[in-house]
């Protein structure tokens, strides 16, 4: 009995830290050396196509005039979609000890939280999620552009099809009731993001209190949790999920631990569900916030961690685990959030919660091959 009740003092009282930018020049470091850790010493064959992000200026071309942008996700037509928090700001008041949302008399939040832009002016096409939402964080649009969003303040997951942005066809969680999934009854304990397989299976980061990734399928019923009780796995904070459906991996950006993990996502095969996690871990990498992929290739940002590790972002092959290309915008990042690869590969968009922004990358090729 004693180790049951330890289990659920640990899962119950973890405080979860708002995630504004923080002072944290001593939260980790790897030493002195700027040089070795912001310059990559990166070994690239001329053969191996490599496309980095390169940063397309003036976009949006006008102010949006939104809150901190939590989640980007690419619609079936190539625009970015986005979630905002408008007002509201995670501060260290928003949650208690127990995971409990504290600002309930305030109420959903009153604008449309959820935006459409056009790909090439960055304006806004059309906007919805008024009076829905009291904190926004991930958000996913599937295959069928059926749009997948959190909300780490009533601890549940609404799946929203396109014919329909008022009521959610879909809800995992129970509102403000933070929790444990257990047998029938799955509670969630502040959800960050949402993954979707082609296959109707949903992979779910929850998240900040439970440290796991749960798998349903499409009628959202609990098929698997992972790590796997009997495993040696662990993550802290799986704070986004992108699905390689073509190695039957989920990879998470395992936040708290520095490092991206892919297990296996048991999509094709529950024999290989067992195999060891690929996880790659490399000292500039820091606090990873959010991953998104296109084919083998991993895309990363990472957020404030040391004053010896740069904020920026990540090219890393998820096949052999190893950076092959790190950029940021010419003025740096600050605080980056999420984001999301265009379905054709060819460009890529990061949000950030302080500045409340979105950038607009190209993804082309490194060498010149002429």
């Amino acid at each position: 009995m004693l180790h049951i009740f330890l289990l659920f003092f640990i899962v119950f009282n973890v405080y979860c830290e708002p995630e504004t930018v923080r002072d944290n020049l001593d939260y980790f470091s790897y030493g002195n050396n700027e040089d070795v850790l912001k310059n990559l010493d990166i070994h690239v064959p001329k053969d191996e196509i490599v496309l980095r992000p390169q940063e397309v200026k003036d976009w949006p071309q006008q102010s949006l005039n939104v809150g901190q942008i939590t989640a980007v996700s690419i619609n079936s037509l190539g625009q970015p979609v986005i979630f905002h928090r408008a007002e509201r700001v995670w501060d260290e008041s928003t949650f208690n000890e127990s995971n409990v949302y504290q600002n309930l008399d305030k109420g959903p939040i009153i604008e449309d939280t959820i935006l459409v832009l056009d790909s090439r002016t960055g304006s806004v096409l059309h906007s919805w999620g008024a009076y829905a939402f009291y904190m926004p964080h991930g958000l996913t649009v599937d295959h069928h552009d059926n749009v997948w969003v959190t909300d780490v303040a009533k601890h549940q997951v609404f799946k929203y099809t396109p014919s329909n942005h008022k009521y959610p066809s879909l809800t995992i969680g129970e509102a403000f009731t933070a929790g444990y999934p257990y047998r029938r009854r799955v509670l969630l304990c502040m959800p960050t993001s949402v993954a979707i397989a082609t296959t109707g299976e949903i992979f779910v980061a929850d998240g900040y209190c439970n440290n796991q990734i749960l798998k349903f399928n499409a009628a959202g019923t609990l098929l698997l949790t992972i790590p796997a009780f009997s495993g040696t796995l662990t993550l802290n904070l799986p704070h986004s999920a992108t699905l390689l459906e073509h190695l039957d991996v989920v990879c998470v950006a395992d936040r708290e631990n520095m490092r991206i993990v892919c297990p296996k996502a048991g999509l094709k095969s529950y024999i290989d569900i067992m195999e060891p996690a690929t996880i790659i871990e490399d000292p500039t990498l820091g606090r990873v916030f959010a991953v998104a992929s296109h084919g083998d290739i991993i895309y990363a940002v990472n957020g404030p961690t040391s004053q010896n590790i740069a904020v920026r972002g990540f090219t890393v092959n998820a096949v052999y685990g190893n950076i092959l290309d790190t950029w940021e915008p010419a003025t740096g990042f600050t605080n980056p959030h999420s984001l999301a690869v265009t379905r054709n590969g060819s460009h890529l968009y990061v949000t950030e919660i302080g500045p409340n922004k979105i950038w607009k990358f190209e993804l082309t090729d490194v060498y010149d091959r002429k």
